[in-house]
C-alpha cells in the first residue's frame, strides 16, 4: 500500500507550480518544482502540506484581492456540481491542503475575504483545517460568518460548518473554547440535523461526540431530545453521536435508546480455559437469565483488562451484540476473542481479566493468564 504521505506527491508539486505560472509575471515553474520536490520524501503528510503553503506564500502577492483570485484561478472548475481530481485543468483533492493552508495561516487579517475563498474551496476538498485559525482568533466573529453556510446550497459548505467547528478535529487546531463551552454550535447543529446530506449528518454526529467527551451529560440530554419523533436518518446519526456514550455505558444515553438497567440474574463468564497462549483466543460463554415480566432490550459488550507494564490494568471495551430478551428467557451466548499482535497495543504475560457491560451495568471480571508473549 502506497504510503499515505503521497498524497502530496511531486506530481502535486508540479501541478501546483504549473497551474500558478499563467497568473504571476516572472515566475519560474520549473525553479519551483526543483526546489520543493527533493524536500519531500524526508518528511511527513502534514509537513510537505506546510512545505508547499510556505513557499506559496512566499511568491503569491501580498494584497488579499489579488492572492485569493489567483488561488480560485487555481481550483479545478466545476461540471454540474462535480468536482474531477486534479489535472493540467485545476486543483481538487489533496492538493488543495497547501492552498487552504495558505489562507488558514496568512489570511487573519482579513475575515470576511479569507473564509470566503476557504468556502469555494472546500468542494475540492476541504477546508476544515483552515477555518479553524479564525475561530481560535475571533470565536464570535468567525463563527458569525461559518454558521450563516448552514442554508447553502451545497453539502461540502454545509458539512464545513459542522465539521470545520467541531472542538476535536483530529488533525486539526483544537478549539479550546468550544471544548470548554460548545453551546455557541448547538443551535446550528440542531439546524443541520435533518440535513438532507448524509455527509452533512455524519459530520453533526461526529461534532457531538466531540462534545460528549468533554460534557457526556449534555450530550445525553440532546440524545433524548433528538430521539422524540425521530426519522431513521436522525435516530441513525444520534445514535452514531452517541457511540462513545453508549461504549462507556452513560446511562442517560443508553435510556434515550431504550436500553433500562437489565433485570437478569447475576451472569457468570465461563472461560473455556483459564490460560491464553499469545496468538490464539480467549473463549468464553455466558447464560442471560431474565427476571423481568416483559421483554427488554440489551446491548451486550464485553470488558478486557488487559495487564499493563507498571502491573496495572487497561481497559478495553469490545461490541459483542444487541438481543431482545424475553420475559423469563435464558439465552446461551458464545464468543470467541484473538489475542493477537496489532500495531496499537503492547500485550505483557501475567494475569489480565474478562468482564461483561450490560446496558451500561458492569459485571463480575473473571481472570485469565496469557503466556508466551515475547
Amino acid at each position: 500500500m502506497e504510503p499515505f504521505k503521497n498524497a502530496i506527491s511531486p506530481e502535486v508539486v508540479r501541478l501546483t507550480g504549473h497551474l500558478l505560472a499563467p497568473h504571476l509575471d516572472g515566475f519560474d515553474e520549473q525553479a519551483f518544482t526543483d526546489k520543493l520536490v527533493p524536500l519531500l520524501d524526508t518528511l511527513a503528510l502534514k509537513e510537505r502540506v506546510g512545505l508547499i503553503a510556505e513557499e506559496l506564500h512566499a511568491v503569491l502577492p501580498k494584497a488579499y484581492s489579488e492572492r485569493y483570485r489567483i488561488l480560485r484561478a487555481m481550483l479545478h472548475p466545476e461540471v454540474q456540481g462535480i468536482v474531477s481530481e486534479s489535472s493540467e485543468h485545476g486543483l481538487s483533492g489533496w492538493a488543495i491542503w497547501p492552498l487552504t493552508q495558505v489562507v488558514g495561516i496568512y489570511g487573519l487579517d482579513d475575515f470576511d475575504a479569507s473564509l470566503s475563498v476557504l468556502r469555494d474551496m472546500t468542494n475540492r476538498f476541504t477546508a476544515e483545517f483552515d477555518v479553524r485559525p479564525f475561530i481560535v482568533r475571533n470565536q464570535e466573529k468567525a463563527l458569525e460568518i461559518i454558521t450563516a453556510w448552514a442554508n447553502h446550497p451545497d453539502e461540502h459548505v454545509r458539512r464545513l460548518v459542522s465539521e470545520g467547528t467541531r472542538p476535536r478535529l483530529p488533525w486539526g487546531v483544537q478549539l479550546k473554547a468550544l471544548v470548554a463551552d460548545p453551546s455557541p454550535m448547538l443551535e446550528t447543529l440542531k439546524m443541520l440535523r435533518d440535513d438532507s446530506s448524509e455527509y452533512v449528518r455524519r459530520s453533526v454526529a461526529n461534532h457531538l461526540n466531540d462534545i460528549a467527551k468533554d460534557h457526556p451529560d449534555l450530550v445525553a440530554k440532546i440524545a433524548g431530545e433528538w430521539l422524540q419523533g425521530a426519522s431513521k436518518e436522525r435516530e441513525k446519526l444520534v445514535r452514531h453521536a452517541c457511540r462513545t456514550l453508549i461504549k462507556q455505558g452513560h446511562p442517560e444515553a443508553l435510556a434515550a435508546f431504550g436500553l433500562l438497567p437489565p433485570e437478569i440474574e447475576v451472569p457468570v463468564t465461563n472461560l473455556k480455559s483459564s490460560s491464553v497462549v499469545f496468538g490464539e483466543a480467549l473463549e468464553f460463554d455466558v447464560a442471560l437469565r431474565s427476571t423481568a415480566a416483559k421483554s427488554q432490550s440489551m446491548v451486550i459488550d464485553y470488558v478486557i483488562h488487559f495487564l499493563k507494564a507498571n502491573g496495572s490494568l487497561s481497559q478495553k471495551v469490545f461490541k459483542w451484540s444487541k438481543v431482545e430478551l424475553a420475559a423469563g428467557e435464558v439465552r446461551q451466548m458464545s464468543r470467541k476473542h484473538a489475542i493477537k499482535p496489532i500495531t496499537t497495543r503492547v500485550y505483557y504475560n501475567g494475569a489480565q481479566k474478562i468482564s461483561l457491560r450490560i446496558n451500561g451495568r458492569d459485571y463480575d471480571a473473571v481472570e485469565f493468564e496469557l503466556t508466551g508473549v515475547t
